[in-house]
């Protein structure tokens, strides 16, 4: 069963020069490494390390899906607060939304809906999340809840 996780985890950057076109405007494939971003810092803050997840228990995670919504132009020196506002999980799949919004007005600029799947580190075949993982997210869903 998929169940949503409420909670919000905000990452902050800031655009620097390397993130945009000439123009200034952030190039569309880097709000992708924004989320990425957001979302490792979202496992991190949760105790999930992905290096370790892969060293001790042969697990990774792989983008399966990326539904993304380009709503305004992220600028050069512009500060982001880009979220993960929720996170359904199954045995073998999370479920990202994000949403990315300039933090000088709060005007959202993009969202998305990402999918990722577990898979075994070492033949990339489809496996289920280790309990542990399911554990820390579990406990931190009855935190945010006051449980």
């Amino acid at each position: 069963m998929t169940e949503p996780i409420p909670q919000a985890h905000v990452w902050q950057v800031r655009v620097y020069w390397e993130d945009t076109d000439a123009g200034g405007v952030v190039y569309h494939a880097r709000y992708l490494n924004f989320f990425e971003r957001a979302r490792t810092e979202w496992l991190r803050a949760h105790g999930i390390e992905q290096s370790k997840l892969a060293e001790q228990d042969n697990r990774v995670f792989a983008i399966t899906r990326m539904e993304i919504d380009f709503l305004k132009a992220a600028k050069l020196d512009d500060e982001l607060d880009v979220s993960v506002h929720s996170v359904a999980r199954n045995g073998a799949r999370l479920e990202f939304d994000q949403e990315m919004k300039r933090r000088a007005d709060g005007k959202m600029l993009c969202r998305a809906r990402v999918t990722a799947v577990c898979l075994e580190a070492d033949s990339f075949r489809p496996a289920r999340m280790p309990g542990w993982i399911k554990d820390k997210i579990n406990n931190a869903e009855a935190m945010h809840n006051g449980k």
